[in-house]
């Protein structure tokens, strides 16, 4: 999806691209006039786009927005600052998961250094964001909160971003002694905050502190994940564990694939996939 901000309609209500997007539709899509792409004003409808002219930095479109987007997935993210090349990734995967707050916070385990990256300058944050909800055909942009001390933002400003009479706290943690199953998820949309620490893990004192401010701690199995890894996991389980609480069947979203034998492979008739 290609994703249409306020400044890039015209009076007539046509929009026109230049820049990453335009070299986008011209290189990747090899669009033509005439043709329709996929599209969505930030924070709005999404619908489609009709190229009237396109060069290589320059495409002009008539919008019709049409459909809603995803509905929220009322999950946010609480992250230990990770390394900066990381940091892009997990928002974009963030972002195209349905996070609507993300809050990067400092801990034991991060290296002061990490706040100094050019990474966490508004455009790139922006930018990556960006291109994690063109991926999800998704418009609500997520609000990113950098806060450098852990234990102040805890315990003077945490209740304001989470209220905990209204939001489900639960803190990812290799050592936890159980999964998400013996969790209160709350309803599908329902508001729930994910903690998850540096690769390094959560000191005693910071997993004292968050459990001390209502966060549960669950395992994601048996082996120690990557921040980028950890992150969709977690949002996935939770989702899946809430659809299947709420009687939507064992399988919603398709998240559950079909069982097959191990080292099998298999060609779907017509599809040319292997699994």
């Amino acid at each position: 999806m290609i994703l249409l901000f306020p400044d890039d309609f015209a009076s007539d209500g046509t929009a026109r691209l230049t820049g990453r997007r335009a070299r986008h539709v011209h290189e990747v899509h090899r669009a033509r006039v005439g043709d329709s792409l996929t599209v969505g004003r930030v924070s709005g409808r999404v619908g489609t786009g009709a190229v009237l002219f396109v060069e290589p930095d320059d495409v002009r479109l008539s919008v019709c927005l049409s459909e809603d987007p995803p509905p929220p997935t009322g999950l946010d993210l609480l992250l230990a600052m990770p390394r900066p090349k990381v940091l892009r990734r997990v928002l974009q995967s963030a972002a195209s998961l349905g996070a609507r707050r993300i809050v990067l916070v400092n801990a034991q385990r991060v290296e002061k250094s990490y706040f100094d990256t050019p990474f966490l300058e508004r455009g790139e944050i922006e930018r990556n964001l960006v291109l994690g909800l063109e991926q999800a055909r998704d418009t609500a942009l997520p609000e990113v909160v950098v806060r450098k001390l852990f234990r102040p933002f805890v315990e003077d400003e945490l209740e304001a971003f989470w209220p905990r009479a209204t939001c489900t706290r639960l803190l990812a943690h290799p050592a936890a002694a159980h999964g998400l199953e013996g969790c209160d998820l709350g309803k599908a949309g329902s508001a729930t905050v994910l903690a998850v620490g540096p690769e390094g893990g959560w000191i005693p004192f910071e997993l004292e502190l968050l459990e001390a401010n209502g966060f549960r701690s669950f395992g994601l199995g048996p082996r120690v994940l990557r921040v980028e890894t950890a992150v969709p996991f977690a949002f996935g389980q939770v989702q899946l564990l809430r659809a299947r609480s709420a009687g939507e069947g064992s399988d919603p979203g398709g998240l559950a694939p079909e069982p097959f034998p191990a080292g099998s492979v298999r060609r779907e008739s017509g599809a040319g996939r292997l699994r």
